[in-house]
This record gives C-alpha cells, sequence and structure tokens, in this order.
C-alpha cells in the first residue's frame, strides 16, 4: 500500500469506531435508570401547564396551594389579597402598629380620584387638585388683592381727626389677637412652603438647603399648631359678643360694604365683613383646621391612627387651610395696608373719634349715647389725646 491508501484506511476506521461509540452511548441513554431529580426548584413553563387548568368552575376562588398544583409559580391569589387590603399576622401589638400585617390599603375612590387603592387614591387628590387648584387659589387671591390696592390705595379718612381717642381694643383683645395672628403667619408659611416650595423655592436653593429648611419649618408648624388652638379658643370667646348677626349687616352686604362706592356702610363694633370672617373663618375652618391638625399631629387621645386616617385628614386639612389663607389675606390686608388707622388700632388699640364715626358709625352712636364706654380698660388713655366719653362734643 502507498501513503496515499494508508491514510484512507486510518480515516475511514476512526469514523467507523465514532459510529460505534455514539450507537451504544444513545442506548445506554435510553436504558438506564432515570437519573435523581435536582435539588433545586424548578420553575413551571407557562407553555407546557395544562391548557384547561382555568376551566375549573372554582379557579377564580383558589387559594395559593390549591392554584400552586394547576400552575406551578402563579401566586395571583396571594397578591390579589394584598391588593384587596387583607391584613397578614404580625406580632406587632395592635395599639402601636394597627396595620402591621397590611401591605396595601383596600380600594377606595376619594372625590376627584379614581377607584384604586387608598394610598394612590390619596395621591391623586392631593397632586391634582389640592396643590394645582389651591395653590392658583392663593395667587389668585393675591393678585386680585394687588390689583385692588394698585386702584384704590388706602383708605383714607375723609374728615380731619379730632384728637380724641376711643378704645377699640383693650390689652387683652391685643393680646389674643396677636397671639392667634403670630401663629397663624406662621403655619401659613411652614405650610405653604413645604406644599408648594419644592415648585418654587427647590430649584433656586437647591436640595440640601432646601432639606433643611422644609425640616425647620415643620417643626415651627408642629409647635405653633397648638398654640394656634388655644388661641383661636381665646379669640372667638373674647369677641363673640361683638360679632352676634344683626339686621344691619344685611345692608352692608348688599351694598358690598361700600368699598366701590366710597362711602362706607353704618356698622357696629364690627361690620358685616368681619363677621363673615369670625364665624366662617375663626369658627367654622378654624375648628376644621384644628381638629385636623390635631389629628395630623397625633394628639387626640384614643384615636386609632391609621393611615386611611391621616390621609382623610390630611386632604381635609389641606382644604381648609387654603380656604381659611384667602380668607385670612383679605383680613390682614384691610388691618394693615388697606385702611389708615386699622392697623395702628390694634396696635395701640386706640382709634381716632373720626374713624369710629367713618368706619363704624352705629358704634360710634352708641359710645356718644353712653351705651358703650370709650374707655374700657383701666389702661391710662395718653394716646395722642383723652379719650373720649359720652359727654364729648
Amino acid at each position: 500500500m502507498n501513503r496515499s491508501s494508508v491514510t484512507q484506511y486510518i480515516q475511514s476506521s476512526l469514523v467507523a469506531v465514532g459510529l460505534v461509540l455514539g450507537g451504544v452511548l444513545s442506548v445506554s441513554a435510553q436504558t438506564s435508570p432515570k437519573a435523581a431529580a435536582p435539588v433545586a426548584v424548578e420553575s413551571a413553563n407557562i407553555f407546557s401547564i395544562a391548557p384547561d387548568a382555568n376551566t375549573d368552575p372554582k379557579y377564580a376562588d383558589q387559594n395559593n396551594g390549591e392554584r400552586a398544583k394547576v400552575q406551578p409559580g402563579n401566586n395571583a391569589p396571594i397578591w390579589r389579597q394584598v391588593g384587596a387590603g387583607v391584613s397578614g399576622y404580625s406580632s406587632l401589638p395592635a395599639s402601636q402598629a394597627p396595620e402591621a400585617g397590611n401591605l396595601i390599603q383596600p380600594f377606595v375612590q376619594y372625590p376627584g380620584a379614581k377607584l384604586t387603592n387608598a394610598g394612590e387614591a390619596w395621591r391623586q387628590v392631593r397632586n391634582n387638585w389640592i396643590i394645582p387648584y389651591g395653590g392658583s387659589l392663593l395667587l389668585i387671591a393675591a393678585l386680585a388683592i394687588a390689583l385692588f390696592y394698585y386702584g384704590k390705595g388706602t383708605l383714607k379718612l375723609h374728615g380731619a381727626e379730632t384728637g380724641r381717642k376711643i378704645e377699640r381694643f383693650t390689652p387683652l383683645e391685643r393680646a389674643a389677637h396677636w397671639t392667634n395672628a403670630i401663629a397663624f403667619v406662621c403655619l401659613a408659611v411652614s405650610g405653604a412652603v413645604i406644599a408648594f416650595g419644592k415648585f418654587f423655592i427647590l430649584p433656586v436653593i437647591g436640595t440640601a438647603l432646601f432639606g433643611w429648611l422644609t425640616y425647620a419649618l415643620k417643626n415651627l408648624h408642629n409647635f405653633a399648631g397648638p398654640l394656634f388652638a388655644v388661641s383661636l379658643i381665646i379669640v372667638f370667646v373674647t369677641f363673640i359678643k361683638d360679632n352676634w348677626p344683626s339686621k344691619e349687616d344685611i345692608t352692608w352686604l348688599l351694598k358690598g360694604g361700600g368699598l366701590l362706592s366710597g362711602h362706607e356702610v353704618p356698622s357696629h363694633r364690627f361690620n358685616a365683613g368681619e363677621k363673615v370672617v369670625f364665624w366662617f373663618g375663626v369658627l367654622g375652618l378654624g375648628v376644621i383646621v384644628v381638629a385636623s391638625g390635631l389629628v395630623l399631629d397625633k394628639l387626640i387621645p384614643g384615636l386609632i391612627y391609621e393611615r386611611g386616617t391621616m390621609q382623610i385628614a390630611n386632604m381635609v386639612h389641606g382644604v381648609a387651610t387654603v380656604l381659611m389663607m384667602v380668607m385670612f389675606m383679605g383680613h390682614i390686608y384691610m388691618g394693615t395696608i388697606g385702611m389708615q388707622g386699622a392697623y395702628s388700632a390694634m396696635r395701640d388699640g386706640y382709634v381716632d373719634e373720626t374713624w369710629a364715626k367713618e368706619h363704624h358709625e352705629l358704634w360710634y352712636n352708641d359710645i356718644k349715647a353712653g351705651k358703650i364706654p370709650a374707655q374700657r380698660s383701666a389702661e391710662a388713655s395718653a394716646h395722642g389725646g383723652t379719650a373720649s366719653t359720652s359727654a364729648s362734643a
């Protein structure tokens, strides 16, 4: 044999040996016993599951164990329970952690939100309604006040001051008012920054400084809240006697207080506009704001502080505070730059006779008639003149 023939022969022999060995191994694999199952958990192939697994009439009612028998790896039942708000077991005491075993709240539908779990519904109401529309309402109110001041300016006295003073607010009344006013400003500023600050402050000062600012204001808010609540009660008790509605209030409201005509409608110590602020702002919104704030601060004893409770309190608190801020913005404007002599009346306690006659004519007439004393406190009347008496001209 030549060299070429030898090479071909060797190659043919190797191919034949390979075919024989392959056949033997194939037969051995078919006839050998099945190997032991692996220890690790194997996931199921969804395409290899029996197509009639969901034809069972009780398929939708299966628990997680029953579902695993027909569809291994399908944990839909347990997650459906979690999404429906079903609570599991927790060793934490219910008094301290009432929802420790609950992962997702049940479905609710708050006003302005879709039917979804309570946490998402609260987020929708806050982000889609309270924040954008509440912020817009505050801006509209501020713009309206600015335009009114631009058009009208400060309401000046028409007559000359007499130099004779009437005590409009006693020291107790002023102390109650200023305490409540300062607490309100602290709450309004801190609340506005916490709610809207990320839109107009965060881009300017950055995250680090904004985080410090909101943390400080949050603590200020929490401490000013109880002070506001207590002072609000004192203000209500102090001023209620002069805020009862009267028949003259109807005329004042129909004529808008005379702001547009330039001639103020006669009123008693407080006009109808101030009475609206007192009853609707101080009492109505004040009670709602304080009550919801105490819930958020967890200061009401015996109340179970669940997420749903806090979410509802947060929404109520947000709406009520925005309305209160809008109403008090007008009150603050009229008590400062909007009317000549109004700020000094609350600062010093006294007003000139001309001021009393022009802005609260019925109250002035009662003083002149001796029905109301011109000097109600024991404080010496040395505020630019002697306090007026019923005998003064």
